[in-house]
Parts: C-alpha cells; sequence; structure tokens
C-alpha cells in the first residue's frame, strides 16, 4: 500500500462544501477516502458529485455548528452507522470591525463555529476511538492568524490561536493512544472569506500590501491544501502530532 493512500479510511468534514473545506475534501477522496461532509443543509453541494466522480462514496449529515446541541449529537449519530477515521474541522466564519467596536455577539459567533464546535468534535471522536482501541487523525484548519494578531479581526484571531492551542493540547493527551491532532495553518487564500479584500475598492492598499511580502509572489489557492492533508491523514504523518503546518508561501517568514 502506498504510505500516501487512505484506501479504506473514511473522513468526517466540517466546512467541506467550498473553498479550502473543499478542496482538502477532494484531495482526500483522490487518495482513496470516502466522505461524510457536516452541512447546515442537506442540499446537495458541488463536493458530493465531485467526490462521486472519483469513484468514492460520499454522504451528507445535516448539523448547524452555529448550534451547541446540535454538535454535541453529531459524533454519536455518525458513529451508529459509519466507522470514521479521519476528522478533519475546516468549517469557519470571520467578522470584520475595530476591536473597540466589535460586538459581543460577532465575538461569540466566531467562537462557536471556529473553537467551541471543534473542541466539541475532537473531544467526542477521541472518546470514541479510545473506547474503540482505534487508531485515528485529526486535521485541524488554523490560520496563520494563530501566530499573528491581525487587524480588525480580533474575534477571528481569537478562535484560530486557541484552535491551535487545542490542537497542542489534545496531542499531547492522545499521541499516546494512537490519535494524532494536527493542524494546517494557511496563509492568504483566494476563497469567499478573502473576496472582500480581493476585490473592495476599501482594502486596496492593503491588498497591494500583501503579495509583496509573500515569497512566492501570489495568494494561495485552495488547491495548495491538498498535499499537506493528505499527508496528515495518512499513515506517512504517523510520527508526526502537536503540529502546525504552514501553508503560506512563505508569508510568515519574511
Amino acid at each position: 500500500m502506498s504510505l500516501f493512500s487512505l484506501s479504506g479510511k473514511t473522513a468526517l468534514i466540517t466546512g467541506g462544501t467550498r473553498g479550502i473545506g473543499q478542496a482538502i475534501a477532494l484531495g482526500l477522496a483522490e487518495h482513496g477516502a470516502d466522505l461524510i461532509l457536516v452541512q447546515r443543509s442537506t442540499n446537495v453541494s458541488d463536493t458530493q458529485p465531485a467526490v462521486e466522480r472519483l469513484g468514492r462514496r460520499c454522504e451528507v449529515v445535516q448539523c448547524d455548528l452555529a448550534d451547541r446541541k446540535q454538535v454535541e449529537g453529531l459524533i454519536s449519530r455518525v458513529v451508529a452507522t459509519h466507522s470514521i477515521d479521519i476528522l478533519v474541522n475546516c468549517a469557519a466564519i470571520q467578522h470584520r470591525s475595530p476591536a473597540e467596536d466589535y460586538a459581543t455577539h460577532h465575538y461569540e459567533a466566531i467562537m462557536q463555529t471556529n473553537l467551541t464546535a471543534p473542541f466539541i468534535l475532537c473531544r467526542d471522536i477521541a472518546r470514541h476511538w479510545i473506547s474503540q482501541g482505534q487508531r485515528g487523525k485529526i486535521i485541524n484548519v488554523a490560520s496563520v492568524a494563530s501566530f499573528q494578531g491581525g487587524i480588525n479581526v480580533s474575534g477571528y484571531v481569537g478562535s484560530k490561536g486557541g484552535l491551535l492551542q487545542l490542537t497542542r493540547a489534545f496531542s499531547n493527551e492522545w499521541a499516546g493512544r494512537g490519535i494524532n491532532v494536527n493542524a494546517i495553518a494557511p496563509g492568504y487564500i483566494e476563497t469567499d472569506m478573502t473576496a472582500d479584500t480581493l476585490t473592495e475598492p476599501r482594502y486596496a492598499a492593503y491588498r497591494d500590501s500583501i503579495i509583496p511580502r509573500i515569497p512566492v509572489g501570489r495568494w494561495g489557492k485552495p488547491e495548495d491544501m491538498k498535499g499537506v492533508a493528505v499527508f496528515l491523514a495518512s499513515q506517512a504523518s504517523n510520527y508526526v502530532s502537536g503540529e502546525a503546518i504552514v501553508v503560506d508561501g512563505g508569508w510568515l517568514a519574511r
């Protein structure tokens, strides 16, 4: 079997209907994994037929990550009928506002989706794996904002900094039980979340300042996350845990 083969594995993915999450989903499917996509609705997204065209199974499970009660029941509902080998926490939301004007409800909504939901899902899948004596892989999608303070995104950077620390804390407790917990930290990536930065005139000066600082010379694309996700989901990363692999074109090195 190839070191990077995911044949016979099933991945549970949040945020897999677009952007980075969709690219990760397709990357895992291309290497043999079957997928279960966590969506707020049961509407068919572009991801599901794309995965099925690769010859892999793809199911949708409904869960609103903004609703803590729904999140708390998700893992038990899924493992009752499926064997999960890989968990990918990619769903995230953002709100831009000066810190002194940042509304509490925006902050709380971001924390629920970006930090509390991954905490619950990691905890519950690990508890299941431990009870079954099963190995597992957890991939949390953090951000370069896990390392930098940012401007006008205090809720987002707080959530992503917390997700990185959760990744490390969970690894400390579970790596010895066969559960690898790692993070991917994307840099500036062309997604729906960054569309305003890429297009709106009010962000022109900020936008123009970004590319000169990226040694690769361009914004990243969601597809740039595929390789590292496959690595972290596969047996190639069995001795890697508690790490955040930065995929930013060299941004943090400057």
